[in-house]
């Protein structure tokens, strides 16, 4: 994360905060009046540690980190998934770290963020763990509860991590994991993609950093774990429960109270003077690490039904995750209405769908609201599906996920295409 940071200070906003601060709701508090900046804490009141923020809370430093434009985030992470780089370079923790020691989460800067949270959340800890039957390897990124000096409770769905836990506490054995904090922005968004359980998110960094990605090896966990600033070794113990909650999820709406897994973790290690990453829950960098890697799938999904698809984005207003805008190259009057079926059955979440022409730029609210002001007739042009399986994250959903989902198409009639042509354009 170091060598981004560089990048940051040279292209971006850093904002350094040298007073001290609190981890119980002041850092939190300054995270919001800077929803779009990179944030250093200096001075923890808490903790010898700093906290950054912000790292990848705007399109521009993700592009930044994985080589490429805005524009061109969706192709770069299909290019990256498809492509996986094996890892050649592997070090010791004794080379990596300044201190290891016996877990001590309350050496940690973890921020308590809001006042109803069920206490101090990591956010920005990847887990590394091997499936126990195949030893294939996964990293994804799950918020976990401070529960004491060695102890998290862990939200886990049921994708990768979940089967591996399964599968070991069906053997009545904890699962091995390594919680890798402070990575570099590419790192970390490759642990968020969605790809199958017989692949290795870390290969998928490999391939962001142009096969120059080196790993650590763990000294008490028989894995390997991406460069980082703090690194935890534990494992997650079979049979054992924990409440975990509530937690303000992307929707800037309080998550349930659930009975979730347990970690308990035995070693650390952290560099000199390390920088903990916090991500600001229902934050821009929450939204994007979560939302943004779906983008590929609806893309996917999309150009199987309409191949002159142009672009796709899930955007920060509809959190990420429930609004998706879609631009394609329209060659047939049907195109908008299947390019929405298609969209919402690849994301599931997917809630509202806005199909619009090349000529409006997706990544503009602005040319996005023109698009449905200009060219949708109600009557005609907008698709409701009630009953449908959404996203429990949805405060208007029922509890199970069920809503109703709308598409908008908000494309030219093809037989009138001069009579939407935008003359401001023809200016370029």
């Amino acid at each position: 994360m170091r060598e981004f940071l560089k990048t940051l200070e040279n292209d971006f906003t850093i904002v350094t905060i040298d007073e001290q601060i609190s981890t119980k709701y002041e850092v939190s508090k300054i995270l919001k009046e800077h929803n779009n900046e990179v944030v250093i804490f200096n001075n923890i009141k808490e903790s010898d540690m700093r906290i950054i923020s912000g790292i990848c809370n705007t399109r521009e430093k993700i592009a930044s980190s994985i080589s490429s434009t805005v524009p061109e985030i969706t192709q770069r992470i299909i290019q990256a998934t498809e492509n996986p780089t094996k890892i050649e370079k592997i070090e010791s923790t004794g080379k990596s770290f300044k201190t290891s020691m016996k877990a001590d989460l309350t050496k940690l800067p973890v921020p308590t963020f809001y006042k109803k949270d069920g206490g101090a959340y990591l956010t920005a800890g990847v887990i590394i763990a091997k499936d126990p039957e195949t030893g294939v390897r996964n990293a994804s990124i799950h918020r976990m509860l401070v529960k004491g000096k060695d102890r998290l409770g862990v939200r886990i769905v049921p994708r990768n991590l979940y089967t591996y836990y399964k599968k070991a506490e069906e053997l009545d054995e904890p699962l091995e994991i390594a919680i890798a904090i402070g990575m570099n922005p590419a790192t970390l968004l490759a642990s968020c993609t969605s790809i199958p359980i017989t692949a290795d998110e870390l290969e998928v960094a490999n391939s962001f950093h142009n096969g120059e990605m080196k790993l650590i090896k763990c000294d008490t966990v028989d894995l390997e774990v991406p460069d980082c600033e703090i690194l935890l070794e534990g494992q997650i113990i079979p049979h054992e429960r924990d409440s975990e909650g509530p937690f303000v999820d992307l929707t800037d709406t309080y998550d349930v109270i659930r009975q979730e897994p347990v970690i308990h973790v035995e070693k650390m290690h952290y560099k000199d003077k390390p920088l903990y990453h916090a991500i600001m829950p229902a934050g821009n960098e929450h939204k994007l690490l979560q939302g943004l890697p779906q983008e590929p799938r609806i893309y996917r999904a999309v150009q199987n039904t309409v191949p002159t698809v142009k672009n796709v984005v899930l955007t920060e207003g509809g959190c990420c995750w429930l609004h998706a805008a879609i631009s394609i190259q329209k060659q047939t009057p049907g195109d908008g209405k299947n390019v929405i079926m298609a969209a919402l059955a690849a994301h599931p979440s997917l809630k509202h769908c806005v199909v619009v022409d090349e000529d409006i730029d997706i990544f503009n609210g602005d040319d996005i609201e023109y698009a449905i002001a200009t060219r949708v007739k109600g009557d005609e042009d907008i698709l409701i599906v009630p009953g449908a399986r959404g996203s429990s994250l949805d405060p208007r959903a029922t509890p199970d996920g069920t809503t109703t989902k709308v598409g908008v198409d908000a494309t030219k009639l093809l037989d009138k295409k001069e009579k939407f042509e935008r003359v401001s354009k023809t200016l370029d």
